[in-house]
């Protein structure tokens, strides 16, 4: 095995360990606090410093993977999300409603920071490991994306067993025991200059991004907040008041993103591929956000026309939405590499992942509000019009690398022919 390929691979399973617990925690948060009479709102409130913290790690995170390496990262990443554990673990029932709510929320924003510090560390690697394996960037961004996307899905199913099982604060200190596990790994497995480069000195320099990578970052703003938009609140909560139970609930919402993950995995050989590595896959990404912007839209005259049996309509219907989407965002995880820059991939996959963080951000805040004010027909209605914005911004994504950005040596060469995964 060559140094890049074990390198993706332990930084694959490190951050498996990392989805799987993250997973986990948000099915705790959202049933635990459910069951105890949060009202959508509040529900989608106590995950917003979790996503805001999100777009400051993200653009942080990325200067300081450039800067110290990405091994440090990642142990960093890691250290956090233990430490919001521990904090969360310490939440009392003797609190006030509101005590509780400032407590949860200051925790999530703790693991919001670690989810992204460890993603973007992540994400970074590949871009670095790729270039020893000619070929296979896009092959490994799908694996990786949609890898870990299933062990996100095995963590909500996670997060539902450990509630039930062991309770709240003893769920937390499981998953904060195995996270240990998983930073000691790192810290005696993973190259530790790995990814170090000379970082940018200015707010202007570290913002100053090709026109594909901008672009790209407003169009993951509108596609993920699309996403989030009936994801965080709406139908979990128009289920359960369908009449599903909490077990159920969590399960279709683990079944959607390991399907999710699976398609994600396998959008190579949806794709055509391109020899430059950009003229087919652009117009993908054009062609996939419109065809998705229609499943919603859809699906919210189905739910104001009442149809029977509803609530399985809507669930086969976001079974369609979960496919469409999971091949945009392979897609769109492949493009980011493709136009970042080697020398600074960590700060550009950085600035990236700060809109993927914004759009979840303002996707949890309309869950909720949108819930409550129009019921699940206004929330995927928000969906259609975040998702047609999407479509609209790909449209000016650049068929050409610019400037010092854009693949690898590797990734011009012996690409598979159409098809191919």
């Amino acid at each position: 095995m060559n140094p890049g390929t074990r390198n993706y691979a332990i930084v694959t399973a490190a951050y498996w360990g990392f989805t799987l617990s993250d997973g986990a925690l948000r099915m705790l948060v959202l049933l635990h606090f459910y069951r105890l009479g949060y009202s959508p709102f509040t529900l989608a409130f106590l995950f917003l410093l979790y996503e805001a913290m999100g777009v400051v790690a993200n653009l942080i995170g990325g200067w300081l993977a450039t800067r110290f390496g990405i091994a440090r990262m990642l142990a960093v990443g890691l250290a956090t999300q233990i430490t919001g554990f521990v904090l969360l673990s310490a939440l009392s029932s003797d609190w006030s409603v509101a005590m509780s709510v400032a407590w949860v929320v200051f925790a999530q924003g703790i693991c919001g920071v670690a989810k992204d510090l460890t993603k973007t560390a992540s994400k970074s690697a590949i871009k670095l490991t790729a270039g020893d394996a000619s070929g296979q960037l896009f092959k490994w961004v799908a694996f990786f994306t949609g890898s870990k996307n299933a062990m996100k899905g095995v963590g909500f199913f996670l997060g539902g067993v450990l509630l039930q099982g062991l309770g709240f604060q003893q769920a937390l200190w499981t998953m904060a025991g195995l996270l240990l596990l998983v930073l000691l790994g790192v810290v005696l497995f993973v190259p530790r200059l790995m990814g170090k480069s000379k970082a940018s000195k200015s707010a202007k320099e570290l913002f100053a991004k090709n026109r594909g990578i901008n672009l790209l970052a407003a169009a993951r703003v509108a596609l993920f907040g699309a996403r989030d938009v009936w994801f965080v609140v709406g139908v979990p909560v128009f289920l359960y008041a369908a009449g599903w139970t909490f077990t159920m609930v969590g399960g279709f919402l683990a079944l959607w993103t390991i399907g999710y993950g699976a398609v994600q995995a396998l959008a190579p050989a949806l794709v055509r591929r391109s020899s430059d590595g950009l003229s087919a896959e652009v117009p993908a990404a054009r062609l996939w956000s419109g065809l998705l912007a229609l499943v919603p839209l859809a699906l919210a005259a189905l739910v104001i026309a009442k149809v029977p049996h509803l609530e399985w309509v809507v669930v086969a219907g976001l079974a369609v939405f979960g496919f469409a989407f999971a091949v945009n965002s392979s897609v769109h995880s492949y493009l980011v590499l493709a136009y970042a820059g080697s020398e600074k991939a960590a700060e550009d996959v950085g600035f990236y992942y700060a809109a993927n963080a914004m759009g979840r951000f303002f996707g949890t805040l309309m869950s909720g509000l949108l819930y409550q004010w129009g019921g699940l027909a206004w929330a995927l209605s928000g969906s259609a019009v975040l998702l047609a914005i999407c479509w609209l911004v790909t449209l000016g994504l650049p068929v050409q690398s610019q400037g010092g950005a854009g693949l690898s040596a590797g990734e011009h060469q012996h690409r598979p022919p159409r098809g191919a995964p």
